[in-house]
């Protein structure tokens, strides 16, 4: 069975989301949100960017709604924003998960013994 065309958000579409989510934004509002908000760990480029956009403008999670020359402002539609709550509870889900898994405790109740991470 196929997947739901963006079921699952890569990290890059969850954090244009999350920059959206704040209010509307233009492109490189969008791009200097993700990098602060990230510390510089997570940077987009413009084509990853704009076929983000493209992809999410088509879904009708975001609206464009101002054009300014070549300067295009985005806001995020109430199916965007449920997409990115989604998103977010399926993250607080996976860590849920790994934090049992690191402290041992399997979804039976059974303590399991998991190995320490090696030290370099």
């Amino acid at each position: 069975m196929p997947k739901k065309s963006l079921e699952t958000l890569t990290e890059s579409m969850y954090y244009v989301l999350m920059a959206l989510n704040a209010g509307p934004l233009c492109g490189i509002d969008v791009t200097q949100a993700i990098e602060t908000h990230t510390g510089g760990r997570v940077k987009l480029g413009p084509a990853t960017l704009y076929t983000i956009l493209g992809k999410f403008e088509a879904e009708g999670y975001i609206k464009e709604i101002e054009v300014e020359g070549r300067k295009r402002t985005y806001a995020i539609t109430p199916k965007g924003q449920q997409a990115y709550l989604g998103e977010v509870e399926r993250l607080r889900l996976c860590l849920s998960d790994a934090q049992r898994r690191l402290e041992g405790v399997e979804s039976h109740g059974e303590k399991t013994a998991v190995p320490a991470p090696a030290l370099s």
